[in-house]
């Protein structure tokens, strides 16, 4: 009798269960909160923006002026040592307080903060690059409920870390003489690099959400691949879910609408893990740019019951075999990428933040960086490790247009505390970073920091910081131990299969033999001051980083400073030229390649041809050096603020001359030519992973226009190849010449491609030239103009200028003499007359 009373009992619990069971779904939404912000204690508050920070709240209340703006970055320094204080208020609606459990997220805080909930005090924060959420339901009212957000000074929270370490940490880059920024896990330029400002940012400064939940949650999906051929993709998907009690689901898995996959599977009440393996037929393999589709295939993933669906995610996934090979070869030790079993030049550039507050960002930026590494012909982007890891849509982009990120560990340029709770810190953004991006096709690899091991080997660190040994034991021993071991071991753990190497570079480029060793940071052309053709001869088997400064555009200048101000040694322009030998190495290396220029604007001009000049001589050097040298990532690829830089693309997305150099350097197809031993040697190199038949004509002609040899060539290049075809004494095809008053053009025809590029014999500062007589036609299209061009004579470095806001395709180019060019210049901007507007300068106009 009592066995048949239990039976029921169980099974009316067990109906209770069931029926009791939620069948609404989870809910995500934005925080829609009301805002005001102000200094701690301060009763006085003023609206705010959020996500955003402190910084760019003050000056949008008028209570510091643009922060960007002359010398003003000096007169804000005391932003950084105030407590903030962020109050809000924001309204539960009857929907979302009927869930059993409410979450709120935020997604991101810069960076010591403490949160509350009306008045009760539910987290605490210390590191900028980590999530952090908190169960907020029987804490929050049905209708309107108070948050609060209190921000401690980065700087007066970190004084007593340093003050117990009793060390100064090698951080050079900081600009204070405590360098406090090493025990702070935020944004390590924030505290000033050499392209950056000092603005020590407090906020929120990435979106806070709420997530509303009734039984069970999908925390994480994670997709590996286990097989990939022409034939089938079998792929391994794990999940963990949360279940709120024991329960019976459904998990059904949707790939891109192609197959359906569905497992029952029983959640006990807390972590689940759940494993899955489905199959692609003939799948559509994942590319680079430049070497094939970017196909993605969408896999949903939902928990179902009753037919209604709880929870869900959707991850987008690329399938390719990624490899990156560093081994020990007969050369030394290889360094290079294979997708899809072919091994590819890498060509890209090292990516910072775009903007010094990085609340400021927007999905249209995100999109504009993209479309002009597409633009520029690039496969690669590496996300540097002084800055932080970029946002979903960042990842989301690079998947989508085929450009493989190299992804540092935020760690740069100085030994690191160890202490078990700066480890702990650490392991938690470990894990929250690996997790939330490894599923993306375009990610390549993982790096533990930029240029900690080669400066602690080759900077003299010890010495100038008088480190005695028991300092420099405690400094080994923690690298040892977060970059050894810490960092691979949580790769492995987490995302196995993926590459890890501790630090960039694994060369030095002091020495020669160096650069037979894995990637390199090449800087004798500028900080060695090595001359530009240094480039021909030191070359690395990955050059990850090099780069010479220029001016932006005078545009750009006007953004920062006044007329008046537009001198080279003005107070605003010092300021916005972070590298200790800025302006004075672009001025001698000026001298070396041109005359003097005649005023302040054609310096700017001047500037941007030197930087570009120096940077096809690179970019051209390491392909021309294939197989041996396997990528080219130059130093920099934008702005973090309006500046005199490394940057090809200026902080409005402007492109300086090196940008369109940089396009026609990292074409798929290239001819190069250099002089060595008073022998011209031509190259011609393909990126393709086919086979392709070229057609190439050389000229060497005088800079008036006559043709002194002349020769062409058809043939077929094997996919991904260097070939020689030209390498005999230059003396033989331009009799008694001389250097400085000939040019060579080359014409490269595959396709439907025709390419003109050209090579010069001299410096430009020797060549003789004239006066050129440029006819000039301009014809109005749908998406702009089309400027045609023809010279009597050659022109050095052409550069077009329209008032109208638009992009020219092309720009700094070259005129041979009578040859028919058309640029198009692409605007929606028809307000002002463009045939008066247009503008032209060249060299000649500059310096004679």
């Amino acid at each position: 009798m009592n066995s048949i009373k239990i039976f029921l009992l169980l099974a009316f619990l067990s109906s209770f269960s069931i029926s009791s069971f939620s069948q609404k779904p989870n809910i995500t939404t934005n925080l829609d909160a009301v805002w005001k912000f102000g200094k701690m204690n301060d009763s006085l508050l003023y609206p705010a923006k959020v996500p955003g920070n402190v910084h760019k709240d003050l000056q949008r209340n008028a209570l510091i002026e643009n922060p960007y703006f002359g010398t003003n970055e000096n007169e804000i320094h005391w932003v950084e040592k105030t407590d903030w204080r962020y109050l809000g208020h924001f309204e539960i609606s009857k929907q979302i307080f009927d869930y059993k459990h409410i979450e709120i997220i935020f997604e991101g805080l810069d960076t010591y903060a403490d949160v509350y909930i009306n008045d009760k005090k539910i987290l605490s924060s210390e590191n900028m690059f980590v999530e952090y959420k908190h169960e907020i339901q029987k804490l929050i009212n049905l209708g309107i409920n108070k948050i609060e957000v209190i921000f401690k000074s980065p700087i007066t929270t970190a004084l007593p870390l340093w003050q117990k370490a009793g060390i100064t940490y090698p951080a050079d880059n900081d600009k204070s003489e405590e360098h406090l920024s090493v025990f702070t896990r935020k944004t390590a330029s924030h505290y000033g690099w050499d392209w950056a400002p000092r603005f020590v940012t407090s906020g929120i400064w990435r979106q806070v959400k709420l997530f509303a939940w009734d039984d069970l949650k999908i925390v994480n999906v994670h997709i590996t691949q286990s097989q990939l051929n022409n034939n089938s993709a079998k792929l391994k998907i794990y999940y963990n879910i949360y279940a709120d009690r024991s329960i019976k689901t459904t998990l059904n898995i949707d790939c891109d609408k192609i197959k359906t996959f569905t497992k029952e599977i029983d959640l006990v009440k807390g972590d689940n893990n759940q494993e899955f393996e489905i199959n692609i037929d003939s799948p559509k393999l994942w590319w680079p740019n430049g070497m094939g589709e970017q196909n993605i295939y969408t896999i949903n993933s939902s928990l179902i019951f009753k037919g209604k669906i709880q929870d869900s995610k959707a991850n987008k996934v690329g399938l390719r075999r990624l490899e990156v090979v560093n081994e020990k070869d007969s050369l030394g030790e290889s360094f290079y990428l294979k997708v899809n079993g072919k091994a590819v030049f890498m060509k890209g550039a090292n990516y910072i933040p775009s903007n010094c507050f990085p609340a400021e960002f927007s999905d249209s930026i995100y999109q504009k960086i993209f479309e002009n590494a597409v633009k520029s012909n690039m496969n690669m982007l590496r996300v540097w490790g002084g800055g932080f890891y970029e946002d979903d849509k960042f990842y989301e982009l690079a998947d989508e247009k085929g450009i493989i990120i190299w992804q540092d560990f935020m760690f740069s340029c100085s030994m690191y505390p160890s202490d078990s709770e700066f480890i702990a810190n650490i392991l938690e953004e470990v894990e929250y970073n690996i997790k939330r991006l490894r599923n993306h096709a375009c990610l390549a690899l993982w790096c533990g920091n930029n240029e900690v091991n080669v400066g602690w080997e080759n900077w003299g660190w010890q010495k100038t910081y008088h480190y005695d040994e028991a300092t420099q034991k405690l400094m080994v021993e923690g690298y040892k131990k977060i970059f050894l071991e810490l960092l691979p071991q949580k790769v492995q753990q987490l995302d196995s299969g993926r590459f890890y190497f501790p630090s960039s570079p694994i060369s030095n480029w002091g020495l020669k033999s160096d650069f037979n060793i894995g990637d390199n940071h090449y800087w004798g052309v500028w900080w060695g001051k090595k001359p530009f053709e240094s480039f021909n001869e030191f070359i690395a088997r990955f050059m990850s980083e090099f780069g010479f400064q220029s001016f932006p555009e005078i545009k750009t200048l006007a953004t920062f400073a006044d007329k008046k101000d537009w001198q080279i040694d003005s107070a605003p322009m010092k300021a916005h030229q972070k590298s200790s030998i800025g302006n004075a190495t672009i001025g001698e290396y000026m001298a070396r390649e041109y005359k003097t220029p005649k005023n302040f604007e054609d310096f700017v001009y001047l500037s941007q041809l030197l930087q570009a000049e120096a940077m096809r001589i690179a970019f051209e050097a390491h392909r021309r050096n294939k197989p041996f040298c396997m990528g080219s990532l130059y130093w920099q690829f934008n702005d973090v603020w309006p500046a005199i830089s490394w940057s090809g693309i200026d902080y409005f997305g402007n492109w300086k001359a090196m940008q369109y150099f940089v396009k026609k350097a990292f074409e798929p197809v290239i001819c190069s030519a250099v002089l060595k031993n008073d022998s011209l040697r031509i190259n011609i190199i393909s990126d393709l992973n086919h086979p392709q038949k070229v057609k190439c004509k050389f000229t060497i002609l005088t800079l008036d226009g006559k043709i002194i040899w002349q020769k062409t060539l058809e043939t077929s290049l094997k996919d991904n190849a260097n070939e020689l075809i030209l390498n005999d004494l230059l003396e033989k095809y331009i009799g008694k010449n001389t250097t400085n008053n000939i040019v060579l053009m080359m014409n490269l025809a595959y396709d439907s491609c025709n390419l003109v590029s050209d090579f010069l014999f001299d410096k430009v500062k020797n060549l003789q030239l004239q006066k050129p007589d440029i006819k000039i036609k301009i014809v109005e299209n749908f998406d702009g103009y089309s400027v045609k061009l023809r010279s009597d004579v050659f022109v050095k470095n052409l550069q077009l200028e329209s008032d109208n806001e638009g992009f020219w395709t092309d720009n700094f180019f070259d005129l041979i003499p009578s040859k028919d060019y058309e640029i198009r210049f692409i605007t929606v901007d028809k307000s002002k007359d463009f045939s008066k507007n247009l503008k032209l300068k060249s060299v000649w106009d500059c310096l004679w």
